[in-house]
């Protein structure tokens, strides 16, 4: 099955079946994490700790790498990195993806802008109920923006990849506004 093949199949499904909205919700204390990423080629370590003492942090799930949604998503992210920069924000993906496919993907679809993090393990993945129900080996396409305190204040989840990165920005910029956010 080749990769347009999977994203059919993944948005139809939900279709049929319906996607459940992620358990983690406004308000809750996002579950803390160290991880292997990889950044334009190159491994490092990432800690979500370190990370939110710079600023608010977007973290979003998707289910494998260079499936065409995959790739949209992150293309979309990286186009975006300046606007989310220009907020305070960072950018880290997270797949199930061993970390030398994370490494490719860091180059050709996030083009070296931001992190994608390897969760072989899906124990990210499981702490913030991103697994895809009906297919539990891949990671649901989830996206949170944490605040700099460790709070939740915004979550989506959708396997169409369109509105993630608008999302997420315009949560951003409520939040940089009222310290608060209502969803779009």
């Amino acid at each position: 099955m080749n990769a347009w093949s999977r994203t059919v199949v993944f948005c139809g499904l939900s279709l049929l079946w319906g996607v459940a909205q992620a358990a983690l919700d406004i308000g809750e204390t996002a579950p803390q994490f160290t991880a292997k990423v990889a950044l334009a080629g190159n491994v490092q370590s990432y800690s979500l700790h370190e990370e939110l003492s710079r600023g608010p942090v977007v973290l979003y799930f998707f289910p494998s790498a260079f499936s065409v949604g995959c790739s949209i998503e992150a293309h979309e992210f990286a186009e975006a990195l300046d606007d989310y920069k220009a907020l305070g924000a960072s950018v880290v993906g997270v797949s199930r993806d061993d970390l030398e496919t994370q490494k490719k993907f860091s180059v050709q679809e996030c083009r070296g802008k931001f992190p994608v993090a390897s969760d072989a393990d899906q124990s990210i993945m499981k702490a913030y109920d991103a697994v895809l129900h009906f297919r539990p080996d891949y990671a649901n396409r989830v996206s949170y923006v944490i605040a700099p305190n460790g709070k939740i204040i915004y979550q989506y989840t959708s396997l169409n990849p369109m509105k993630h990165v608008s999302n997420t920005l315009t949560a951003l910029r409520n939040w940089a506004k009222t310290g608060m956010v209502q969803q779009p």
